[in-house]
């Protein structure tokens, strides 16, 4: 079997020692579609150095954006990228994440749920520099055809959707080449570029970044709730429960919910609402 669940879990702690600045922020920024148009102060904010602003989702990607995928790569787990799809994401902040930084990055497998059909992998990275904690991520992801080794099924982790209008509905579109500009960022996956990688994964063509809609969210409700405060944001998580393909537009609905907490959904427009992010919550100051 492929996943050794036992040595995963036994496994050390890995640390890497990452860094970035502020070209790798404009990048990720771009690459979310930040920018349109060009000279709104607003998006200036995302995409000018003088007053750069830092999304909190931009930890997915610090460093070169390789910590789901080098999560793939800790002992006892050996998959096939074909059969691997991101589940859920979440980010929770310490702090907000400096325009400059250098850090140190801390991987584990802290479980392996059984689900059947598939197994979960759930990879969380801890993120300090200098003066203390920044930020803890978590993602799960389903390894296609690992499941069935006795393993406990873990928790649904599943939000029901409020029962009224959405307080906030926008509409974000996706370019044609917006996969091939956010993967500039590190998530170098055939699965968003490459046409027969992507047939092989069972879609007609490349799906954008998981990831790439995770941000696009953040930023809409950030822009459209928070007054563009990147600094209010306090935790961030999603479930992944459909693909956006580039082209397409991103319908994203967001709920007030008690004080300091938001549900929100996205889906495509195009194709009846299908759903792409779902059991999305935020937590604000």
């Amino acid at each position: 079997m492929p996943i050794d669940v036992a040595k995963a879990l036994a496994a050390e702690p890995r640390s890497t020692e990452i860094a970035w600045g502020h070209k790798d922020i404009q990048l990720y920024h771009l690459g979310l579609g930040a920018g349109t148009p060009a000279t709104d102060p607003a998006e200036l904010r995302y995409t000018l150095e003088s007053g750069l602003h830092v999304l909190p989702s931009f930890a997915t990607v610090a460093g070169g954006g390789m910590g789901v995928v080098g999560g793939l790569s800790a002992p006892g787990i050996d998959v096939d990228l074909a059969a691997v799809l991101h589940g859920t994401q979440s980010v929770a902040l310490h702090r907000p994440i400096p325009v400059d930084g250098r850090a140190t990055s801390t991987a584990r497998v802290a479980d392996v749920y059984d689900k059947g059909k598939a197994a979960v992998l759930v990879l969380v990275t801890e993120v300090a520099d200098a003066e203390g904690p920044l930020w803890t991520t978590e993602a799960q992801i389903f390894v296609r055809g690992e499941g069935g080794f006795g393993g406990v099924r873990g928790p649904s982790g599943r939000v029901d959707v409020p029962e009224r209008e959405p307080d906030v509905t926008v509409e974000r579109a996706v370019r044609e080449d917006q996969a091939l500009l956010y993967r500039l960022s590190g998530d170098w996956n055939p699965l968003h570029a490459d046409p027969g990688f992507a047939r092989l994964a069972g879609f007609d063509r490349p799906i954008l970044h998981g990831l790439c809609s995770y941000g696009m969210a953040l930023k809409a409700v950030v822009d459209g709730v928070l007054d563009g405060d990147v600094a209010r944001v306090a935790s961030y998580g999603v479930r992944f429960s459909g693909v956006v393909f580039p082209g397409e537009t991103l319908r994203i609905r967001a709920w007030r919910l008690t004080q300091g907490r938001l549900q929100l959904t996205a889906t495509a427009a195009e194709r009846d609402d299908a759903p792409v992010l779902g059991d999305a919550v935020l937590t604000h100051t």
